[in-house]
């Protein structure tokens, strides 16, 4: 399996990097980092560097594509180079996936039409927009593409991705391996747990109010 991780200025490194460790440790998969230019690429914060190792013209077919969110995308949901590589890419991919507003960048390119999807909680409602329908969950499948909601969910996306191709045992292996068992903190990982005046106030920060 050769999977296209696509990085650009201004993503998520955890959307990326979430997915890159549960694929990485599937034997016999490749994992490429793509990226319009090959080179260093910034997070949001512009303080964590990550290298594409391919440009888009080196990588035009891949069995899996992984798009991931963050602040980065809203420029590149009008640019023509990038939604083209995603749709000819699309085009040979078994599987077409996203983590957080990564969703955003598959509508933009027109591969949701028509789809169930998911992404980031603040944003869900904007995929109508691309002619998908919104809905919740960690991930959503339809058809061949799996759309995973913020940030961590590309993690369980991930997993799910890998029992959808090796079975559950594989799957459960590499989630030992990396020894993923979340026990968080606090009960306040969705808008649906979290207190009213916590969901206000990361919307009013999202927001720059």
């Amino acid at each position: 399996m050769k999977i296209a991780l696509l990085l650009y200025d201004g993503m998520a490194p955890l959307d990326a990097i979430g997915p890159y460790e549960v694929m990485r440790n599937v034997p016999g998969w490749e994992v490429l980092t793509v990226s319009q230019e090959k080179g260093e690429v910034r997070d949001e914060a512009r303080t964590l560097g990550l290298t594409g190792d391919h440009a888009f013209a080196d990588v035009t077919a891949a069995d899996v594509v992984l798009v991931p969110g963050g602040d980065g995308k809203r420029p590149l949901m009008q640019d023509e180079e990038l939604l083209e590589w995603l749709r000819e890419v699309d085009r040979t991919t078994k599987w077409t996936t996203s983590v957080c507003t990564g969703s955003l960048l598959l509508g933009a390119a027109g591969l949701l039409e028509g789809k169930r999807a998911t992404g980031h909680w603040l944003y869900l409602e904007q995929l109508r927009e691309f002619g998908a329908e919104p809905v919740g969950g960690r991930y959503v499948e339809d058809g061949k593409t799996i759309t995973a909601a913020g940030v961590s969910a590309g993690i369980d996306m991930a997993l799910y991705l890998v029992s959808r191709e090796l079975g559950p045992e594989v799957a459960q292996a590499v989630q030992l391996g990396i020894e993923y068992d979340p026990s968080p903190p606090f009960d306040a990982g969705s808008p649906k747990k979290a207190p009213t005046e916590i969901v206000d106030l990361v919307k009013a920060v999202t927001s720059g109010e």
